[in-house]
């Protein structure tokens, strides 16, 4: 080995290591998502978050839960793939949700009116929205193209109306 391979080959294997490291220490991607969140209006008064206002909710109780997603084909509406989850006690009416995000981005909203509170969508009494409204069909099934769904969010907060369909 000649004394320039020799100086090279710690520092190379100095930077091997740190990069190894760096691979060994890096968050999950998974860890990104499935947040369970309490409603807490104070995180919409700055940063990258979105005011959700829900109209049309129906007498009944029950719970009403706001999912945040990435608006893209990978993540809208995916099992798992959702950011940010507030569950809360449906009241009939508008109820207004703050729904903090990660970063500014592209996103989309999905909402459940869980009425019996039974932890299952239930067609014939349960009620569901989405951000940007889109019409729902027999032929999408309730799952419209985060196209139509997504919406933008910068650092500071968004506003947004959905209102809630059911059967």
């Amino acid at each position: 080995m000649s004394l320039l391979q020799s100086t090279k080959r710690p520092a190379l294997l100095a930077a091997g290591a740190m990069a190894l490291a760096a691979i060994g220490s890096a968050t999950p991607a998974s860890a990104q998502y499935a947040q369970e969140l309490r409603h807490d209006p104070s995180r919409c008064s700055s940063g990258s978050a979105v005011w959700v206002t829900i109209d049309g909710i129906k007498p009944g109780g029950g719970t009403l839960r706001v999912q945040s997603y990435r608006a893209t084909k990978g993540d809208w509406l995916e099992s798992g793939r959702w950011l940010n989850r507030i569950e809360l006690p449906a009241r009939a009416g508008s109820m207004r949700v703050c729904m903090p995000l990660p970063a500014s981005g592209h996103y989309g909203i999905a909402v459940r009116h869980d009425v019996n509170n039974n932890g299952k969508t239930d067609l014939s009494t349960d009620g569901g929205a989405m951000s940007n409204n889109p019409s729902l069909n027999i032929w999408n099934l309730g799952k419209p193209s985060y196209k139509k769904v997504g919406f933008d969010v910068g650092r500071t907060p968004a506003s947004i109306a959905i209102t809630m369909r059911y059967r």
